[in-house]
């Protein structure tokens, strides 16, 4: 099985890809809607193709990518049944199993944080995706969205701690750049549900806590009740001078054959250093030539009337070129794929 562990640092949000190496087919757990883009580079780059988007619950803190994703890829939406939100295609319930071809999930119901939160549990138990229910050394909070510390506390006892002491724990959050835990670690070590706690210990704990109001819930928890679409049910504006594709490495690119097409209505800047410049490329024209060693004190001299797409031999240097001209204030640049090595195989 393929595991990737993905992070968005402004919610502090993982996100997981499984898949299985066979057949390619992949679940998303816990998209986050502003890494939309990255999550779709990841599987092309990986020949992946997505079929689930799982939510653990209705986050508070971030809008979901689920109704997204969908719409980009034609992937199902699960979550659980008792949050009741909309574009939901698979409601699962409390001991139900899903997944792909490869891949089987058990659904275990782990209220407490909220009365909608799932743990998924891998069919040999080897992993658990726990949401919010159970972090690395501590749980989700119990005070508003139906929290219920009581609840949580036998969530975490009687869901997740029976499972496999080596079975390894993956939460939705952290916010001190911890990745994994496991089921015993927790048992002896977490300060609020482990070692030797019970049930009053927990509540007493929870109900003692004082924490901030979530900053996003006003937006986050009607948004993920539609499964993240946006209110006005629109897809979000994206680049479209290009045929652009961004890459997992978050670099815009677009292929010799577009920038064929489209010459007249773009620059093309060619980084290559003077000496490399000797070969003509079929079907390029009116280049401008700045050596990328020498690009950041010549940038004024690249027009800003119409988007500029990037040349390197191998596309390595022009995506750096990308970065330079978008800090100097062009908005509109893109690399070309490959470069000049992909410009000549095509």
């Amino acid at each position: 099985m393929i595991l990737r562990q993905l992070y968005d640092a402004v919610s502090s949000t993982y996100t997981y890809l499984l898949a299985d190496e066979k057949t390619r087919e992949a679940i998303l757990i816990d998209p986050v809607f502003e890494q939309c883009q990255r999550d779709l580079a990841m599987l092309q780059e990986m020949n992946l193709t997505l079929k689930i988007v799982a939510d653990t619950h209705a986050h508070a803190d971030h809008i979901t990518a689920a109704w997204l994703l969908k719409q980009k890829t034609g992937c199902l939406v699960a979550s659980s049944a008792a949050i009741g939100a909309q574009h939901v295609d698979m409601p699962l319930q409390h001991g139900q199993c899903f997944g792909v071809n490869g891949i089987s999930l058990e659904v275990r119901a782990t209220p407490g944080h909220t009365d909608g939160c799932n743990t998924y549990v891998l069919s040999d138990h080897s992993m658990a995706f726990t949401g919010d229910t159970l972090l690395i050394r501590g749980c989700g909070r119990s005070d508003f969205q139906q929290g219920d510390p009581a609840k949580l506390y036998r969530s975490i006892t009687e869901q997740i701690f029976s499972l496999p002491d080596d079975c390894a724990i993956y939460p939705a959050h952290d916010y001190n750049g911890r990745t994994r835990s496991s089921v015993a670690e927790e048992k002896a070590f977490n300060p609020r549900v482990g070692g030797g706690a019970n049930e009053k210990d927990f509540v007493q704990y929870m109900k003692a806590m004082q924490l901030p109001h979530p900053k996003k819930i006003d937006e986050a928890l009607p948004a993920n009740m539609r499964s993240g679409m946006p209110a006005d049910g629109q897809l979000p504006d994206e680049p479209d001078w290009a045929d652009i594709r961004i890459t997992f490495a978050g670099i815009a690119e677009v292929e010799p054959e577009w920038v064929i097409q489209n010459q007249p209505s773009v620059t093309l800047l060619d980084v290559r250093e003077a000496d490399e410049q000797d070969e003509p490329l079929d079907g390029l024209n009116n280049a401008i030539a700045i050596p990328l060693s020498e690009l950041r004190e010549r940038v004024d001299e690249v027009p800003r009337d119409k988007p500029v797409v990037t040349l390197c031999r191998s596309g390595k240097r022009s995506s750096l070129a990308v970065g330079i001209l978008k800090h100097a204030g062009h908005d509109k640049v893109a690399n070309i794929h490959g470069g000049v090595l992909h410009w000549q195989a095509s």
